[in-house]
């Protein structure tokens, strides 16, 4: 049923969120840079590495908008079911940063206050880790998620061990969050960047067009180079 593959989504892409912006502000892991960027990257990568085998048979694991383009633009992914995931993944991170919000809510120091401590959300420039300017951001961002995705559409391939593309995809995607985490917080997913920016507001949901737009058009483009035929 189409019905369970969306609540797949949904869920999988909640606890991504959950999980990865759960390092950064529960964990207070990014409060401790550079130090901090293993474990933010090891939460991320390990979250994805334990989803690829337990939803991907269901839905194929693919918790990201951008990932969800490439494998249509590579012919692997049926048109007709991209409305279903978007908003499965989008109401996912929803829910996850959601979720993470009411739990930093309980803390014995009075509440938390998103505005100034944030949620884990991407961003880029003055006063957001490294200060790059847009074009460094969206440069990383675009090329990281290229990387990101041709690992996914390689591990995946028909002539891959395919029992080791949780392990491929959940690894490149912790190295690539260590690397350039002081850039932009590394999305490489539009519904991971969406979620807690939809909470956090202002500038945060100011800069959401980059991290649509730069993992989108990489994962068509690194999909299409994958097309067979």
């Amino acid at each position: 049923m189409e019905v369970k593959k969306y609540v797949a989504e949904a869920f999988g892409t909640a606890a991504l969120v959950f999980v990865g912006c759960g390092a950064v502000t529960a964990g207070a892991h990014g409060a401790n840079l550079p130090i901090g960027a293993l474990p933010i990257g090891l939460a991320f990568g390990l979250t994805v590495l334990a989803l690829a085998y337990s939803i991907g048979p269901i839905s194929g694991c693919h918790i990201n908008p951008a990932v969800t383009l490439s494998l249509w633009a590579a012919g692997r992914f049926d048109a007709q079911h991209l409305p279903g995931y978007f908003v499965a993944q989008f109401c996912g991170a929803a829910v996850g940063a959601a979720l993470l919000f009411v739990i930093l809510q309980g803390s014995a120091a009075g509440g938390y206050d998103v505005g100034v401590r944030g949620l884990g959300q991407n961003g880029w420039g003055q006063g957001y880790l490294g200060g790059y300017d847009w074009s460094a951001a969206f440069a990383t961002e675009f090329f990281a998620t290229a990387v990101f995705v041709a690992v996914i559409l390689g591990a995946t391939s028909a002539k891959a061990n395919s029992s080791l593309a949780g392990v491929a995809i959940g690894s490149v995607l912790t190295v690539l969050i260590i690397t350039f985490l002081n850039i932009t917080g590394v999305s490489l997913n539009p519904a991971r960047s969406f979620g807690p920016a939809l909470l956090v507001g202002g500038k945060a949901l100011s800069q959401l067009w980059l991290f649509f737009a730069a993992p989108c058009v990489a994962g068509l483009m690194t999909g299409w180079m994958f097309r067979e035929g």
